[in-house]
Order: C-alpha cells, then sequence, then structure tokens
C-alpha cells in the first residue's frame, strides 16, 4: 500500500485545524495574531452627511457709514416739542441770489410772528396802569428833554421890568442875571436870563433834586448809612467837617443838611454817592438843562461849576408840576427847601402870608437865591436872581432884596403904586443883619 504524501497530509492537518478554530470560540481572539495582519473589519454603512452652514457674524460698520444712516433716518416728531410742517411750499432756489431772497421771506415771517406774540403780551400786562396806580409813590413818565424844559412865556411885565432896571442902574458895579415868571399866568420879566454865571451853593439843589430821583428808583434807601471820608471834607460851611473821619451818616440827613445850612462836606457826599461829576452833568442835560455843570468839589471858591436864571427857572417850573420825581418826593424836597437857614435875600422881600422853598448861593464873587414863593394870595412864582459883584460886595444883598419886594408886590396882583426903593446904605428900608458885615465866601 502506498504511503500517503506527507505534504498532501500537513495541509490536511491544517485545514481541519483550522475548521475547528473556526467552530470553537476563541477567548483569546481579541489579541493581534502575531505573523499576520486581520484584516480590517468592513466600515458600517452611514448616511451621507449634511453640512450646515451658519450665518456669519456681520462686520462692524465704519464710522462714515454710521453718520451717512442717522442723517438719512428721519427724525422722530412729537407733537409737543416738533414744529409743525411748512404749510407754504416754498420754491427750491437754483442760485445764491434766489437762496438769499427766500433767507429774507423767512426772516420777515418770524418777525412778524414774533411782532404779534409780543404785542399780545403787552396788551395783557399794560404797565402804565401799574405806574400810575399810586399817585404819590410812582414818577411820572419822564417827556422828552424839550418838552421838559419848555418854560411857558406870556406877556412880560413891562413896569415891574422897568423897575428893576432901575435899581440896577443905580449901581453899574452889579452884574444880575434875572427871570420871574408866573407860574398861573406865565408873566414874566427876563434880564438875561440865559447868561451862564457861577453857581456857588445854588449847584446843591440840581443834586437834591437828583438824589430824590435814585430814591423814587430804588438805588438810594432815605435810611442807609454813608460814611464820611477824608478826601470828601470840606471846609467853610456846615457842622460836618469837625466830625472824625469815618463817621457815618444817614442819607437824609445828609441831604437834608447839604440844604437847610448848605453844608459842603455833606454836599461831596451827595456827589459821590450819585455817581460822580460826569454822571450828574449827563443827568442835568436829560432835564433840559444848558449850562448848569458840576466841575469840581466844593467849596468851589473859584466859580467854577456854572449854572443859569433860566436853567433854575426851568428846574423849579418842573419840580413844581411834579415831573422830575414822585408827588411824595417832590413834597420833601420842598419841605427841604423851606427849612433853609439862611432867610437874608429873597425871604426879606416877601409879605406877610408868603412861603417860600428856595436855595442861597454865595461866593466872594457871586451872591444868589433862587426859589418857589406862594403868595398870600395863593398864586406861585419862580423866582431866580444870581448877581456878580466886586468880592463880598454888601449892595448885592440889598440888590436882591428889593426885587424880591417888587416881584412879590406885582404878583400877588396889589394895586397900590410900588416904587423903586433907594439903595443908599441908610435907607431905613435896609434890613439889619449882622451878618452883611462880615465875609460869606461859600456861606449858605
Amino acid at each position: 500500500m502506498a504511503k500517503p504524501d506527507p505534504r498532501v497530509t500537513r495541509l490536511d492537518r491544517r485545514s481541519r485545524r483550522a475548521a475547528r478554530t473556526e467552530a470553537k470560540p476563541n477567548f483569546l481572539g481579541f489579541l493581534p495574531k502575531l505573523g499576520k495582519k486581520r484584516p480590517a473589519p468592513p466600515a458600517p454603512s452611514r448616511p451621507p452627511t449634511q453640512v450646515v452652514e451658519f450665518p456669519r457674524k456681520p462686520q462692524r460698520s465704519k464710522l462714515e457709514e454710521l453718520r451717512s444712516k442717522r442723517q438719512d433716518r428721519a427724525p422722530r416728531k412729537h407733537a409737543l416739542f416738533s414744529p409743525p410742517d411748512n404749510p407754504i411750499n416754498l420754491p427750491r432756489p437754483r442760485n445764491r441770489p434766489q437762496a438769499m431772497l427766500l433767507y429774507a421771506f423767512r426772516l420777515l415771517i418770524l418777525g412778524v410772528g414774533l411782532g404779534v406774540i409780543s404785542g399780545t403780551v403787552l396788551s395783557m400786562w399794560d404797565p402804565t396802569t401799574r405806574l400810575t396806580a399810586g399817585a404819590n409813590s410812582t414818577v411820572e413818565a419822564s417827556p422828552a428833554p424839550e418838552e421838559q424844559a419848555a418854560l411857558v412865556f406870556g406877556q412880560e411885565l413891562a413896569p415891574l421890568k422897568a423897575q428893576i432896571q432901575t435899581l440896577i442902574a443905580q449901581n453899574a458895579k452889579l452884574s444880575p442875571s434875572v427871570l420871574l415868571i408866573d407860574l398861573d399866568s406865565h408873566a414874566y420879566v427876563d434880564m438875561g436870563m440865559s447868561e451862564v454865571m457861577p453857581a456857588a451853593s445854588t449847584i446843591k439843589l440840581p443834586l437834591l433834586i437828583a438824589f430824590f430821583q435814585d430814591v423814587d428808583q430804588g438805588k438810594i434807601q432815605l435810611d442807609q448809612p454813608i460814611a464820611m471820608r477824608k478826601d470828601l471834607i470840606a471846609t467853610e460851611a456846615g457842622e460836618m467837617q469837625y466830625q472824625p473821619v469815618g463817621s457815618k451818616f444817614t442819607a437824609i440827613k445828609t441831604v437834608t443838611d447839604m440844604i437847610t445850612v448848605s453844608d459842603n462836606t455833606a454836599t461831596n457826599m451827595v456827589i459821590d454817592l450819585l455817581g460822580g461829576p460826569d454822571a450828574l452833568n449827563q443827568r442835568f442835560q436829560s432835564w433840559g438843562l444848558t449850562g448848569t455843570m458840576v466841575r469840581n468839589a466844593l467849596p468851589d471858591l473859584q466859580g467854577t461849576n456854572t449854572t443859569s436864571a433860566k436853567d433854575m427857572a426851568t428846574m423849579l417850573s418842573q419840580l413844581s408840576r411834579g415831573k422830575l420825581m414822585s408827588i411824595k418826593s417832590r413834597d420833601r424836597v420842598l419841605d427841604i427847601m423851606r427849612r433853609v437857614e439862611n432867610n437874608s435875600l429873597l425871604p426879606k422881600g416877601l409879605g406877610e402870608g408868603a412861603t417860600i422853598a428856595h436855595k442861597t448861593g454865595t461866593i466872594g464873587t457871586l451872591l444868589a437865591d433862587v426859589g418857589l414863593v406862594d403868595t398870600a394870595s395863593g398864586r406861585r412864582y419862580v423866582a431866580a436872581v444870581l448877581v456878580k459883584r466886586p468880592r463880598d460886595d454888601e449892595r448885592a444883598d440889598l440888590l436882591i432884596q428889593q426885587i424880591s419886594k417888587l416881584s412879590y408886590q406885582t404878583f400877588n396882583q396889589q394895586t397900590a403904586a410900588v416904587s423903586a426903593p433907594s439903595l443908599d446904605k441908610n435907607d431905613k428900608n435896609k434890613p439889619k443883619d449882622e451878618s452883611l458885615g462880615r465875609s460869606k465866601i461859600a456861606q449858605p
């Protein structure tokens, strides 16, 4: 019997061994076999993958794009704060002249609208009724300077003027400026009324009026204290000069002493309180006074402060009519002027029952007295007499007294003939005034 081929036998054994191995579970099958690679198991079949595309993040806008979008965006309108649409369809201008014309037309419309609104508001609030509500505490509306300054002149009193000329002719060394005017009939006497002359202490009269104008406007309180500085102290007249520097006085006492005793220190304090000479001169011009000016502090021995008989009469006429201040302040001014202590000039010529509110002025080369006179018969007239004289010439005192006497007799409607008094120093009618025999430079 033939022997089997050993190679075939070996192959059969191997195949049988492999068959047995496949039939039995291999507990070490998870280990890789050495020498041989196991084939990779086939990949499980999966459905095709679906790619999802997410939106990209938008890029940040540039600054120029944001500005353009903001300009293009229509503004929100609010019923309360947004102006209404223009109902007038204006054509768009094609060139620069048309644009300018359109702008001018728009401004015209705006101006008309503002005018209508302003007129409506003013008609609802009438300041004139408020200003005139209190007659005793309200300043009347000031008219134009020309209207304020207008003195109404009627018929000139030729007989009285002739009598005064006779008095003046008896002494050519005296050079008077005279204006007498009746505020009721407007009869007058004019003798050089516009001549500008040294004012002396009569300059204190417009200061008094300016003071009470500021009181009416609330700029000055009557009880407010005023300190006396060293540079304001003045000699010649008044008692304030003897008080210590820094002493305080109420405004009403200061202005009262300025008039009643003609205190020069008080006058300088009032000038300083009212803003100084420049401000005062502008105010005097607004009243229509052409020759009244403050140039230097008191005492003005050189006569640089000036005025005229016409200016003084104009101011007193306005004061009497209540044109410069309230009625209450006007009454205070007249009360202060009636308390002037120096009554040696115009008051000496008045008759019984007459009253006078006045202010005197005296320096070596000039003597003056101006005032409002109320006669016993109820008439009122203005007397403004300024006399240039040789230094301290006492005949100027007598001349003013005699002019006052003649004018009072005329304006009081006395029918008796009036003869011109003599200027003789031995005249019995000459008042015995001890103060006439001494120098009165810068005295009240």
